[in-house]
């Protein structure tokens, strides 16, 4: 596996599940990097600045505040982390107030985990409880990101975002 490869490939597709009523994304990527690392870019607010162009604010603790802030246009998200284990888990709702982007406003849930293997972490990052308009458009974006964090790890150039129309496969249907 080469460096910043995934297990979906970088690029590679997801996977969109049902939640009840609310679809779910769930990524899987395979990083060449220490639990540590991959932990530090995935939580430190200076590093998701740099690959996921968003500033965060996060309280590390269970029960404690995060909010995003994303884009030219300032988009805010927030909520509260629902589980804290560095370096393996980070949970946390992911929340929209009604507003251009979203008419009706989102309430959903972010799991990032963290699992060593042999050839470094395996990531798994699953987006629940999501509008099925905001998962179809996720789909590509969350792709995009994680490529550009496999590149952040490596020290390579970040890919351009947003990624191109119709770049890497189709998501898959669980």
């Amino acid at each position: 596996m080469s460096p910043g490869a995934s297990a979906d490939a970088p690029g590679g597709a997801g996977a969109v599940g049902e939640d009840g009523d609310a679809p779910t994304l769930v990524f899987r990527r395979q990083f060449r990097h220490p639990l540590e690392r991959v932990w530090a870019a995935i939580t430190e607010p200076d590093q998701i600045r740099r690959w996921q162009l968003t500033e965060a604010t996060i309280d590390a603790r269970p029960g404690g505040s995060v909010e995003f802030v994303t884009g030219p246009d300032r988009v805010r998200s927030f909520g509260r982390i629902r589980a804290w284990r560095p370096p393996r888990l980070w949970e946390y709702e992911w929340n929209f107030a009604p507003g251009p982007y979203v008419p009706d406003g989102e309430s959903a849930v972010v799991r990032w985990e963290l699992s060593p293997t042999p050839d470094g972490t395996l990531l798994v990052l699953t987006h629940r409880r999501l509008r099925r308009p905001t998962a179809r458009a996720f789909a590509r974006g969350l792709r995009g990101f994680l490529d550009r964090l496999g590149a952040h790890l490596d020290g390579t150039p970040l890919p351009d975002w947003p990624p191109p129309s119709g770049a890497g496969p189709p998501v898959r249907t669980a």
